[in-house]
C-alpha cells in the first residue's frame, strides 16, 4: 500500500468494528447497560462486514 491509498469500505468498517468492540470493553468496567448496547451496534457491523464477503 502506498502513502496515500485510501480504505475501502470493508477496512472502514473493520477500524469501526475495533473501535465499537474497545468502547464496549472499557464501559463495561463501569456501565453494563452501555457496553451491552456498544457490543450489539458492533455485531451488527459484523454481519454487514460478513456480507460483503
Amino acid at each position: 500500500m502506498g502513502l496515500f491509498s485510501r480504505k475501502t469500505e470493508k477496512e472502514k468498517l473493520q477500524a469501526k468494528y475495533k473501535k465499537l468492540i474497545d468502547e464496549a470493553y472499557k464501559l463495561s468496567h463501569t456501565n453494563r447497560r452501555a457496553s451491552d448496547l456498544k457490543t450489539a451496534e458492533a455485531d451488527e457491523l459484523l454481519k454487514q462486514i460478513e456480507k460483503m464477503n
